[in-house]
C-alpha cells in the first residue's frame, strides 16, 4: 500500500491493478464476476466513487459528481446481460453509465478473503483479538518460483518478490533460499545479453534462489521477478506444491478481549456496525467468547461452524439457517448483508486515496434495505 505521488491523474487500469495487488483475482472464487465490467482500461480516472453495491442511486451519484470510475464490491453485472433493452431498469442503468464514460470495477470474493479485506475488517471493529482464518480455501495454494539470478542481483529480487507477497511462512516474512552454480548461455546475433558475448557459449556464476508463493500471488510476484531481473529472458519455474496457503480464508474466528453476554455482543455489533437493529438466534444470557464472522451472506455456513465457536456473527440468516443454529446451541446475530460489508467502503477509499494522491475519492454509504415500519 505505498503512496503514489504524481499529479497526473492514474487511468482506470492502475487502479484496478493497485485493487488486484491487494485482493489478487486468484483469491476469488470460481464463477465470481470480479473485475471491470463496463468502460475502457485506459481512461483517465480522475475521480472515483467508492460503494457497496452499484444501485440506481449510486449511478446517478457517479454521474452527478463526474465521477470517472465506480470502485464496489459486489460486481455491477452478475447475470449476462442478454439484450441492451432500456425498458429493463438494470440494464438501462448499466448503458446511462457507460455513455456517461463511468468505469465500473468489483472486487468481490477475492476482497472477502484477502487480508485487511472484508471479514479482517469486520473482525477489527468488533474488537476480536487471536485472529485466524474460519474457513479454508478450498482453491489456496502455494507453488514454488525457482529462478537462477546472478550474485550481483540476488538482494533486488529477493526483496522484490517478498514484498510482491512471496516468502511468508507462517510468522516469518523473506523465507527463501539460494546456492550456487553456473548457468550458460549462447546469445543470438538478435539479443542483448546483460553479460557475456554473442555467438559463443557464456558460463555466468549464478544462484538459484527458491521462495514460496502463494497462488493469488502469482501474477504480482512475477512481475516483480521480471521487473528486478537483470536479463533479457529470465528463466523461472512455477513447481506446483501440495502446501495450502493457511494465510488467507473465508471468515475469520477470534475471541473477545473478555466474556459477556449474547444480549451484550449484540449491542456492541448493532453499535460498532453502525445498525438500527440486529436480529439474534439463541440464549440471550448465554455468555460468549469466542466468535466468528463471516461478512455477507454467510447463513448457509451456520451448519459448519466448528464446535468450539461460541457465537457467529453474519447476514442473510434464513429461518432453517436459524433452527439449524438452535440445534447445534450455536448463538447467531445476523447485522445483515450490507450490514456487515459496509465496513469496506471507507477502507478501499483509504487504500486509494493513500495510493493516489492526486485521486478524488468520493463514498457512497449504503442505507439498510430493510427498515423498521412506524407503528
Amino acid at each position: 500500500m505505498k503512496g503514489r505521488f504524481s499529479k497526473a491523474a492514474p487511468l482506470v487500469r492502475d487502479i484496478c491493478t493497485a485493487i488486484e495487488e491487494w485482493a489478487p483475482r486468484g483469491l476469488a472464487f470460481e464463477g465470481d464476476r470480479i473485475g471491470l465490467s463496463i468502460g475502457d482500461p485506459d481512461w483517465e480516472a480522475s475521480r472515483v466513487l467508492v460503494a457497496l453495491t452499484i444501485t440506481p442511486e449510486v449511478a446517478q451519484t457517479a454521474i452527478r459528481k463526474k465521477a470517472n470510475l465506480i470502485v464496489s464490491h459486489h460486481p455491477v453485472i452478475w447475470d449476462p446481460l442478454s439484450a441492451l433493452r432500456t425498458d429493463v431498469p438494470h440494464t438501462r442503468m448499466c448503458i446511462e453509465l457507460a455513455a456517461a464514460r463511468v468505469a465500473c470495477f468489483a472486487a468481490h470474493t477475492n476482497l472477502d478473503v484477502a487480508p485487511g479485506g472484508v471479514n479482517d475488517t469486520l473482525a477489527t471493529l468488533l474488537d476480536l483479538v487471536n485472529c485466524k482464518p474460519l474457513f479454508p480455501l478450498p482453491h489456496s495454494g502455494m507453488v514454488k518460483l525457482v529462478t537462477f539470478v546472478p550474485e550481483t542481483h540476488l538482494s533486488d529480487v529477493r526483496k522484490a518478490v517478498c514484498d510482491a507477497g512471496a516468502g511468508v511462512v507462517g510468522e516469518y516474512t523473506h523465507c527463501t533460499f539460494s546456492a550456487a552454480g553456473v548457468g550458460t548461455f549462447r546469445p543470438s546475433e538478435e539479443a542483448s545479453p546483460y553479460s557475456g558475448e554473442r555467438h559463443r557459449l557464456n558460463e555466468e556464476p549464478e544462484r538459484r534462489f527458491e521462495v514460496l508463493v502463494p497462488k493469488g500471488r502469482i501474477p504480482s510476484v512475477v512481475n516483480a521477478l521480471l521487473q528486478a531481473h537483470p536479463y533479457e529472458e529470465v528463466a523461472y519455474d512455477l513447481v506446483q506444491l501440495e502446501n495450502k496457503d493457511t494465510s488467507v480464508g473465508l471468515g475469520v474466528r477470534g475471541k473477545l478481549r473478555k466474556p459477556m453476554s449474547m444480549r451484550a455482543l449484540a449491542q456492541h455489533v448493532r453499535a460498532a456496525l453502525g445498525l438500527s437493529s440486529v436480529r439474534c438466534v439463541g440464549d440471550l444470557q448465554k455468555q460468549v467468547r469466542t466468535v466468528a464472522v463471516l461478512g455477507g451472506g454467510g447463513g448457509s455456513k451456520v451448519r459448519e461452524i466448528p464446535a468450539d465457536i461460541d457465537a457467529f456473527v453474519t447476514g442473510d440468516v434464513g429461518y432453517h439457517d436459524a433452527l439449524a443454529a438452535q440445534e447445534q446451541g450455536l448463538a447467531v446475530i445476523d447485522a445483515g448483508h450490507a450490514g456487515t460489508e459496509n465496513c469496506i467502503v471507507p477502507v478501499l477509499a483509504r487504500f486509494l486515496k493513500k495510493r493516489f494522491r492526486s485521486l478524488r475519492v468520493l463514498t457512497y454509504a449504503e442505507r439498510e434495505v430493510f427498515r423498521l415500519a412506524a407503528k
